[in-house]
């Protein structure tokens, strides 16, 4: 069965040191820039700090990789943007260009390489997968960016079971190396029925039934945690939320299982923040605070 090939298709399906960089020279600069980590690698989530010299300045924008990324106010007047990586990145030298009323500032840093394992998977078939219905309701989903942040501290693991994939495998399919797959988060396997909970504070904003159509994804319940960041948990045996809920770290959210797409009972967790999958493990251990 050939998988339809789109960004939702590999959608199914890191770590550096959170050590604080401030970027400064001699000169007087209207902003300071602090960025982490200080050596970045694939996957991970780049933190800008913007420290401006008053409270009437307003909030920078923070361009990278051709997209500029909204920044959020922090206290003593300083904001943040988030800068997504993957491994569909090239490693190398990063601009990331700082735009303020008072200053425009050039900030290079270096994205290491990193290796992902590869799986070898032979499809048989013609048929497709997934419906534009539920390609539309995902996609909508991972566009959110809403201005209150709602996590606080490391995000809480969703599940007990085992994690029987890691975010970043890497896919041969029928012998063929799919560019733009990679996997989009972290599987735990265990029992059908098993309790998946809220990794973090955040709204429903998105509630998927096979029933709907969620042929691909299976049963669903996407988070907003605020500020761009978003969970996405498919293949769930059971919902136990409502689209607008207002769920709390470690409140259960559903139960695993192996609808859509799945081979056995496991949770699929997506972690995206800005529209792009992240590896969740620096915001399970590190957070960003």
């Amino acid at each position: 069965m050939a998988i339809r090939r789109r960004e939702v298709l590999a959608g199914l399906f890191a770590t550096g040191s959170l050590a604080t960089w401030g970027l400064t020279s001699k000169a007087a600069h209207a902003y300071d820039v602090t960025i982490t980590p200080t050596a970045p690698q694939l996957g991970d989530t780049i933190s800008v700090i913007v420290q401006a010299r008053d409270s009437a300045t307003p909030a920078p924008t923070v361009m990278a990789k051709g997209k500029a990324y909204a920044s959020f106010p922090l206290s003593n007047n300083r904001f943040r943007a988030f800068i997504p990586t993957s491994p569909l990145d090239s490693p190398g030298s990063m601009t990331i260009q700082v735009n303020g009323a008072e200053e425009t500032r050039n900030l290079t840093v270096g994205l290491r390489n990193r290796s992902f394992p590869t799986q070898r998977i032979t499809l048989r078939g013609s048929g497709s997968l997934g419906t534009d219905h539920e390609f539309d309701r995902v996609d909508a989903f991972k566009q959110l960016v809403s201005p209150e942040r709602h996590w606080n501290g490391p995000l809480l693991r969703p599940s007990e079971g085992r994690v029987s994939s890691e975010y970043g495998v890497r896919r041969y399919y029928n012998g063929e190396f799919a560019e733009d797959y990679y996997h989009r988060g972290v599987d735990y396997a265990a029992g059908t029925g098993t309790p998946v909970v809220a990794p973090a504070a955040g709204y429903i904003r998105l509630v998927g039934r096979v029933s709907d159509g969620f042929e691909l994804h299976g049963n669903t319940v996407g988070i907003d945690h605020g500020q761009g960041l978003l969970s996405i948990m498919i293949h769930l045996s059971r919902i136990d939320v409502n689209e607008g809920d207002f769920v709390r770290a470690g409140q259960r959210v559903g139960a695993i299982g192996s609808t859509g797409a799945a081979t056995g009972p496991h949770l699929h967790w997506g972690l995206y923040i800005n529209e792009v999958a992240v590896d969740p493990v620096p915001w399970r251990y590190g957070g960003f605070e």
